[in-house]
């Protein structure tokens, strides 16, 4: 787990003093590991640290503190404290940012805590920007010490219709995700668009092709099938690391007969993937969104999966 330093700006941004409750230290079994973590605003939150009535105990405190900078830690046994199943127990730290604390927060690895930075902090955030290897999520010394999230995937979403709005409220806030969102006009986006969220603009939005990461992965969900089509055709040319594409077995038919005809061979177009999600659980934009979500899990996972056979 990391720092989501974008997720805390965009919910100071919009909600004012936003609290952050992490797990700080973990002892025994627990419902979530060190640097899970939840952001709680008067009238909402975002994320979790699971466990139910440790959580739901933590959002109320939380929702009564009115001071940018607070910090403090707090030690729960999950059973006697909270007559929970979990035979073990939990350190949080809780702390409050307004816009201006979370916009100064730094870019690679957050500590904070009480009084003069800790020997040992210090040295911890000196090797990692020396030799840009990220700590792991950890209470040192009475400091919370937590890298930030990086972005590791760069998903690009052509469309902004109601399956695009889907794709990005499931997506945007998953750790590691960097997403790219294209239409032809600005009009076409929702009026609030999180941070970790990128629109581009352009009448010809296969143009913009050229500019992906040849390792992105894209999800085709535009309103035109000729439109969809060329960005089919250019991304073959361009390079990809996945490519989904919205539609039936008869859409994809005619497609891959169209792309054969400019020149693509079968085992290229083979590469992408029609229909997107899991056509079995229906059509709804947000059941087609969860189950493209689903997949873009399981392929990291089984990239992480062979990365440990490396």
């Amino acid at each position: 787990m990391s720092f989501d330093r974008s997720a805390l700006i965009d919910a100071c941004r919009h909600h004012g003093l936003v609290t952050r409750v992490v797990v700080a230290r973990v002892r025994g079994s627990a419902p979530r590991e060190v640097g899970a973590a939840v952001l709680v605003w008067r009238a909402g939150a975002s994320g979790t640290i699971g466990g139910g009535a440790l959580e739901h105990a933590l959002m109320a405190a939380a929702r009564d503190i009115a001071t940018p900078g607070y910090f403090n830690i707090t030690r729960h046994a999950l059973g006697p404290d909270m007559g929970q199943c979990c035979g073990g127990s939990v350190d949080i730290v809780t702390e409050s940012f307004d816009l201006a604390a979370a916009e100064a927060l730094p870019e690679d690895v957050i500590a904070r805590g009480p009084g003069d930075m800790p020997l040992p902090v210090a040295r911890i955030k000196t090797t990692a920007r020396n030799t840009g290897v990220l700590p792991e999520p950890a209470l040192v010394s009475g400091w919370m010490v937590e890298p930030v999230t990086t972005p590791t995937r760069d998903i690009w979403i052509w469309g902004a219709g109601h399956v695009g709005r889907a794709l990005i409220s499931v997506l945007a806030p998953l750790p590691g995700v960097r997403l790219t969102w294209v239409d032809v006009t600005a009009d076409r986006f929702p009026d609030h668009i999180p941070d970790t969220v990128t629109t581009l603009t352009a009448a010809r939005p296969e143009r913009l092709v050229a500019y992906a990461p040849q390792q992105a992965e894209h999800i085709i969900v535009t309103f035109s099938h000729d439109l969809d089509l060329e960005l089919c055709h250019r991304l073959l040319h361009h390079g990809f690391r996945t490519t989904g594409l919205i539609g039936s077995a008869t859409k994809w038919a005619r497609f891959k007969s169209r792309l054969k005809g400019l020149g693509h061979s079968g085992a290229s177009i083979d590469r992408i993937t029609c229909p997107i999600g899991d056509p079995s659980l229906g059509k709804h934009p947000h059941v087609i969104a969860l189950g493209v979500a689903a997949d873009l899990l399981r392929t990291a996972a089984r990239a992480a999966h062979l990365e440990g056979y490396a």
